[in-house]
């Protein structure tokens, strides 16, 4: 009897033990559920802190209004760095660094860039199409006039919000005059290109609302005369401005690792693209040798022809993504076909355009720009802090990685087989990025000005096809100068892409399929590609570096 009631003690304990454990377990995923759901509410809360103040419709960016914001932004800091996470599922511990990243961006801004008192591209007031990506590139003001996300004829419904903020542009501009107050010779003349086209837009939109709502037109040609006004203010300020506008490379490295969670400093960025210039013109050569004796590729002789290739070239390429198993395609994915005009060979016709009308089919890779936003759309990422576009472009390296590198990894996978002079413009596109990543850097480290870093990137791309007296040379530096790092992301990003790729069919072995590869990177959002690594490969090393 006395062995019984040991043994029956015995398991008694056992049970109690593992109900004890069970129990302690149950308590810590809930006090860990817990945890993560502050970290929710601390980014929701985050995101209503950064948005500045707005007053009878104008962002208030004066002196006094950031002062209040960077003293604020230090309980937030505070807050995060209470809530640990190390102990996570690395998915949740993925959206504590996002939300790290975002508040050191706005650390940075007020350190660093400060846009509101430095930089008039900051003063964006309208824009007349949509960023393939999501959200613009670079800072911009809260509440910016997009003019492509209206219809005319307006509904009754939209006439008054379409009428504030057309009035609300002069006075925005006005404050702007109060604000900035720190010179950056480059970045104001940038400004004064900018309000150039701004005002071209404005004059255009007088004339179209001249058709349907003639009632609205005095707004905008006041919100014209605004912008006019203040390009004028630019031109008299800049003149006598002589100091630079970059960040220089200590700055440039501390953006990198701690907002774009960017593991490559300024000088591996370096070696990165002009290895890949180095590599790109040495390939477009041995390709053009192979190439020799076949017809050149000609731009198209009428509108209808280039209609034509335009609109078989997104057919061919969506059709490649499903047949040949690149990712899985929703049945919501699509690309626009052609809504352009054909411009006239005495026209300017600049580097993209040169690139299209020899064939379509590159850009319709660097196209999946159009398929992630739908993505975003259709598919939001189920965690609240992946579902939204990340703060000051931290996703530079995922959507300009990921576009860029399509091209060249399209082509290795066969979708240009039966058009080898095609393989000529991969070339070409992936040396032309390499010199304006060059012009990037050296802007920001000091050893390029403006104007350098323009000579340079028209210098280095093949056949003159980047045009000095062009747009997209002038709009790519504007981005890059007041953006820092956006010229690197898009070979610096396909560059980490390619080590993903290599690192995960490593492990995988037989099991690696590019479908399967594709549609897990996808999974992981529109997030830097450091973190993409870590969710699918489970190596820290590169967030250890950054953390």
């Amino acid at each position: 009897m006395g062995r019984q009631k040991a043994f029956a003690l015995f398991i008694f304990l056992i049970i109690a033990a593992v109900a004890l454990y069970l129990s302690g377990r149950e308590k810590a995923s809930q006090s860990l559920g817990d945890r993560y759901q502050d970290l929710v509410r601390l980014f929701k809360e985050w995101r209503e802190f950064q948005k500045p103040k707005v007053l009878d419709g104008i962002p208030d960016y004066s002196a006094a209004a950031m002062k209040e914001q960077q003293q604020g932004l230090k309980a937030f800091e505070k807050r995060l760095a209470a809530i640990d996470c190390r102990d996570w599922p690395v998915s949740q511990q993925i959206d504590y660094h996002l939300v790290r990243a975002e508040m050191n961006g706005l650390e940075f801004d007020h350190r660093v860039l400060r846009p509101w008192s430095r930089d008039p591209c900051f003063y964006a007031v309208v824009t007349d199409s949509e960023p393939d990506v999501p959200a613009r590139e670079g800072a911009e003001v809260y509440g910016v006039f997009n003019l492509w996300q209206y219809n005319l004829p307006l509904p009754e419904k939209e006439k008054a919000e379409f009428r504030a903020k057309l009035r609300a542009i002069p006075r925005i501009l006005e404050q702007a005059k109060k604000n900035l107050s720190e010179e950056a010779r480059d970045l104001w003349f940038l400004g004064m290109r900018m309000k150039k086209r701004e005002s071209a837009i404005l004059a255009n939109l007088a004339a179209r609302l001249a058709q349907s709502h003639p009632d609205l037109v005095p707004y905008a040609e006041q919100a014209k005369a605004g912008v006019d006004e203040f390009r004028a203010w630019l031109e008299k300020k800049q003149s006598r401005m002589k100091a630079g506008s970059g960040i220089g490379i200590e700055n440039f490295n501390w953006y990198m690792k701690n907002v774009h969670l960017n593991p490559y400093t300024w000088e591996e960025q370096l070696n990165i693209v002009q290895r890949e210039w180095e590599r790109s013109m040495a390939a477009l050569k041995l390709v053009e040798h192979q190439n020799r004796r076949l017809a050149r590729l000609e731009p198209p002789a009428t509108e209808e022809e280039l209609r034509r290739r335009y609109d078989e070239a997104v057919n061919l390429f969506m059709e490649f993504l499903r047949k040949e198993e690149i990712f899985t395609v929703p049945g919501y994915m699509h690309l626009d076909f052609f809504k352009g005009r054909l411009i006239p060979p005495e026209g300017v016709r600049d580097f993209f355009t040169q690139v299209e009308y020899r064939d379509s089919l590159p850009m319709k890779c660097h196209s999946i720009h159009w398929l992630d936003k739908q993505r975003m759309a259709q598919e939001p990422h189920p965690s609240p802090i992946r579902s939204l576009p990340l703060l000051y472009n931290i996703w530079d390296s995922r959507a300009e990685g990921l576009a860029t590198g399509m091209e060249e990894m399209m082509m290795q996978a066969g979708l240009l087989k039966d058009r080898p002079r095609v393989r000529e413009l991969i070339y070409i596109l992936i040396a032309m990025r390499a010199a304006r990543a060059m012009g990037d850097l050296k802007m920001h480290s000091g050893e390029f000005t403006l104007e350098d870093a323009v000579s340079f990137a028209v210098d280095c791309t093949p056949y003159g096809w980047l045009k000095r007296d062009g747009s997209t040379v002038w709009i790519d530096m504007m981005i890059y100068l007041h953006q820092p790092g956006y010229g690197t992301s898009y070979l610096v990003g396909k560059v980490h892409i390619e080590k993903l790729l290599a690192e995960r069919s490593k492990q995988l072995g037989t099991e690696f399929s590019l479908r399967r590869f594709m549609d897990e990177f996808f999974a992981s959002g529109m997030i830097p590609v450091s973190l993409i690594r870590w969710e699918m490969t489970g190596l820290d090393d590169e967030v250890k570096k950054l953390w």
